[in-house]
C-alpha cells in the first residue's frame, strides 16, 4: 500500500457503488422492483429508451432502500471519517441516482456536497470526468473509485485512491497515474458461492431416498441410481431457489442478526453473478431430471413453483409460510417416489406434512425469539409479531406430537404386518420420536436453537443418537 502525503485544500471525491459501500443500488433498486411487481420488467425496457438516469429515476420513484443497512465499507469510511476530521471537504459522486445518494449522504454525515444522476444526465465515466473537471478543474481533485469506467475520472484527478478494485484496474491505475492509497479488495472465492448455493442444505434432499427404504429396496442398485439422480436435480434446483431466496431478501437480510452475513446481503457477490450462476443450475437441475422420467419432472416442476411462490409472496404470511415450508419437505418424499415409480404410502405423506410443518414452526420459533433479545417488535418480510411466539410454539409442538400418533396408528395398521416381520419392535420408535421433538422445543425455548432445526440436528450428536437408534429399530422390525 502506498501513501502520500495529502492536503485537505484537495476535495476528496467518493464513489458510491462498489466503493463506499459493497454493492451496486442499480441492481438491488431493480430487484426489488421486480420482487413488488414481476410484470413491471416488460416496462423496463421502455423506460431504458430515455437513458439510464432517466430508467434510475423512474425506479427510485418506485423504490425505497434502506441504507442504515447498506453493506458499507466500514475500513474506507473510518478513513474518511479522518479525511473529514481533518477538514477536508468530502464529495460524494456516483452514478446512482440522487434519491439514493442523498439518503446516505444524510445517514453517514460525512459529505459537504453531493453529485448524482438526476434523471437527465447519468454521472457515470466521461459525465462524471467532465463535471469534476468543470467544478474543480482538472487535478484539482483527488477521487476514490473501484471500477474500469473510474479510469476516466483518474485521468482527470491529481491523485487516485484504489478501493475494492479489480486486478485489472489497479494495474492500469498504478501504470497511469499517481495512486495515494489502496483498500484491498475481499476475495469472495469458491466458499462464498458454496455458502450461497447452500451445498449443506442439500442435505434435506436426503429425503428423495426414504420412498427406497420405506418400500425395503434401498440395495436395489437401479432404483437407488435413479433416486440419486433425482437427488442431484432437486440440489441444484434448491440451490437455484437459495439464490432467489437471498437476491429478494437483501433488505430483510441486513436487518437479521446473523443472515445479515450472507455473501449477498454481504455484498461478497453480486446480483448478477448470482443470476448467471442461477440460471446454470436451473438449466442443470432440469437436464439430468429428464433422464429420470417424465412425472419427476412434473414434481421438479411442482416443487420449484411452490418455493418460488414461497420466496415471492408465502414467508410474508403468518402460518402459510409454515405450511408452504412443511409441504415442500413432503414433495420431496413425494418426488423420490416418482423417481423410482414406487406407489405412494398414505401414512408416510401424512406423517412428513405434520413432522416437518413442526419443524417449520420451530424455525419460526426460533427466529422470533432472536427478534425479540434484538428488541425487534417484528421479523421484517415475515408476518409475524414477537408476540406470536407463544402461539408458534403451541402450534408447532402440537404438530410434532401429530405425527408421531401418527406414527401408533400405522404400527397399529396392517401395512406393517406385509412389510415387517417384527411389527412389535417398532412401537420403540414412539418413545424416541417423542423424546426427540420434545427435546428440540425446549432447546429452542432456551433460545439454543438456529435457525435452521434441520441444521442444528446435523450437528448435534444427541439428534444424531436418536437417529441411530431409530434405524436400529427400523432394523430389527425388518
Amino acid at each position: 500500500m502506498t501513501q502520500l502525503v495529502n492536503g485537505t485544500d484537495v476535495p476528496l471525491v467518493v464513489d458510491l457503488d462498489g466503493t463506499l459501500i459493497r454493492c451496486d443500488l442499480l441492481q438491488e433498486s431493480t430487484l426489488q422492483l421486480l420482487r413488488g411487481g414481476p410484470y413491471l420488467a416488460l416496462a423496463l425496457p421502455w423506460w431504458l429508451r430515455a437513458g439510464k438516469a432517466s430508467l434510475k429515476r423512474r425506479i427510485a420513484d418506485r423504490v425505497s432502500l434502506d441504507v442504515t443497512s447498506l453493506p458499507y465499507n466500514d475500513q474506507f469510511v473510518d478513513w474518511i471519517r479522518v479525511e473529514h476530521a481533518r477538514g477536508r471537504r468530502i464529495v460524494l459522486c456516483t452514478a446512482s441516482d440522487q434519491t439514493y445518494a442523498q439518503g446516505v449522504a444524510a445517514h453517514l454525515g460525512l459529505f459537504d456536497e453531493v453529485i448524482a444522476s438526476d434523471g437527465q444526465t447519468n454521472m457515470s465515466a466521461r459525465n462524471k470526468a467532465s463535471m469534476l473537471t468543470q467544478r474543480y478543474g482538472e487535478r484539482g481533485f483527488d477521487y476514490a473509485g473501484n471500477s474500469s469506467d473510474d479510469l476516466h475520472v483518474w485521468q482527470k484527478a491529481r491523485r487516485a485512491i484504489l478501493v475494492d478494485a479489480t486486478a485489472s484496474v489497479r494495474s492500469q491505475a498504478h501504470d497511469r497515474f499517481t495512486v495515494e492509497r489502496e483498500f484491498e479488495r475481499p476475495t469472495a472465492g469458491l466458499r462464498a458461492w458454496l455458502r450461497a448455493i447452500r451445498l449443506h442444505q442439500w442435505l434435506k434432499n436426503l429425503l428423495v431416498f426414504v420412498p427406497l427404504a420405506g418400500a425395503h429396496r434401498i440395495f436395489d442398485l437401479e432404483l437407488l441410481a435413479e433416486a440419486g439422480v433425482a437427488f442431484l436435480a432437486l440440489g441444484l434446483c434448491a440451490s437455484f431457489v437459495y439464490i432467489v431466496n437471498d437476491l429478494m431478501d437483501l433488505e430483510s437480510d441486513r436487518r437479521h442478526p446473523r443472515k445479515r452475513a450472507r455473501p449477498f446481503a454481504a455484498g461478497q457477490l453480486s446480483p448478477l453473478a448470482g443470476m448467471a450462476i442461477g440460471t446454470a443450475l436451473l438449466v442443470g437441475a432440469f437436464g439430468l431430471a429428464v433422464t429420470v422420467n417424465s412425472v419427476f419432472v412434473g414434481w421438479l416442476i411442482a416443487y420449484l413453483v411452490v418455493t418460488i411462490a414461497y420466496t415471492l409472496v408465502l414467508k410474508q404470511v403468518a402460518l402459510l409460510d409454515c405450511l408452504a415450508l412443511g409441504a415442500l419437505y413432503t414433495l420431496r418424499i413425494v418426488a423420490g417416489w416418482s423417481a423410482i415409480q414406487l406407489p405412494a404410502s398414505f401414512w408416510l405423506l401424512v406423517f412428513s406434512l405434520f413432522f416437518f410443518l413442526s419443524l417449520a414452526f420451530l424455525k419460526r420459533y426460533s427466529e422470533l425469539l432472536l427478534m425479540r433479545q434484538h428488541g425487534r417488535d417484528d421479523a421484517h418480510g415475515r408476518g409475524y409479531t414477537t408476540p406470536d411466539a407463544s402461539l408458534i410454539q403451541t402450534m408447532g409442538v402440537a404438530s410434532g406430537f401429530a405425527a408421531v400418533m401418527l406414527m401408533a396408528l400405522y404400527i397399529n395398521g396392517d401395512t406393517v404386518l406385509r412389510l415387517y416381520s417384527h411389527p412389535q419392535a417398532l412401537w420403540l420408535t414412539i418413545p424416541i420420536l417423542l423424546y426427540w421433538i420434545s427435546r428440540m422445543w425446549m432447546l429452542a425455548h432456551r433460545s439454543i436453537m438456529d435457525d435452521d432445526p434441520v441444521l442444528f440436528a446435523v450437528r448435534d450428536s444427541t439428534s444424531w443418537l436418536c437417529g441411530l437408534l431409530f434405524a436400529a429399530v427400523m432394523w430389527a422390525a425388518t
